[in-house]
């Protein structure tokens, strides 16, 4: 039996016993079983890049439900669309006192649905993509396929030493603060700067006990001599993200 046969018929294993002590929660299940197509991201996934950045599912399994589920929020904006539906996350950005800047600063992420309520794309706005570049977002995506699962966490931490490493740029400091203005905070941390930011979701409802998930907060991560980003992490939507833009880079580009 091959490795890949082994460690995927553990992963099975797991989700049993998962949805059974989840007591009927499926779209934890369903979320899994996304998860799982990201062993054969090709045959199950596309990425569109221009304007903004949009993930398609080829084969879809997660239902609009799911997400509300899995975050407890709504979203901005729900809209009729020919395929379906489309459900708009806008992220505005706000400063200490949790006001919103002026002028508005923001990006969105848009859902999109077919007529039977299965997600079947996933964008990302052009501002978004100034702290996660197009490329540097699509290889961290295929990274999960390699993810080991951290239980406590409930998080995803990728491997990237599966992927082919990718030559590009990364952003300069000074590009990326054009765009997103001044932050809350920096801290120095040896040899980087984090910059910290806020957005507020714009949502017309959160259920009860998760009002704290409408507050994205987002951590930027610049090399001091370089003053190139190097990393991101953040929470979007109750989506917990985080990449160092370093582990995906070519060897000789990786002196930082």
């Amino acid at each position: 039996m091959k490795i890949k046969t082994i460690k995927r018929f553990a992963r099975m294993i797991s989700l049993v016993l998962l949805a059974g002590s989840l007591s009927g929660c499926m779209y934890w299940v369903r979320a899994y079983q996304t998860y799982l197509q990201m062993d054969e991201f090709d045959r199950y996934f596309s990425v569109v890049s221009a304007d903004d950045f949009t993930l398609q599912f080829k084969k879809p399994i997660l239902y609009s439900k799911d997400f509300v589920s899995l975050s407890r929020l709504y979203a901005s904006d729900d809209s009729v669309t020919p395929d379906g539906r489309r459900w708009r996350y806008w992220f505005r950005k706000i400063d200490a006192n949790n006001n919103l800047i002026v002028p508005e600063i923001s990006f969105y992420s848009d859902l999109n649905f077919n007529h039977e309520g299965k997600l079947t794309a996933w964008s990302f706005s052009s501002l978004f993509l100034k702290i996660a570049p197009p490329k540097f977002l699509e290889v961290s995506l295929r990274s999960i396929g390699g993810a080991e699962i951290d239980k406590e966490k409930q998080q995803l931490r990728a491997n990237s030493e599966l992927l082919t490493k990718i030559s590009d740029q990364l952003p300069k400091k000074a590009s990326v603060i054009a765009q997103l203005g001044e932050p809350l905070d920096i801290t120095d941390e040896g040899e980087m700067e984090v910059y910290r930011y806020h957005f507020l979701l714009d949502t017309h409802h959160i259920e009860q006990g998760y009002e704290d998930r409408a507050l994205n907060e987002i951590k930027i991560r610049f090399d001091k001599k370089t003053t190139e980003l190097i990393g991101m992490s953040g929470r979007f939507a109750g989506l917990k993200v985080s990449i160092d833009y370093r582990n995906f880079l070519n060897a000789p580009n990786k002196e930082l």
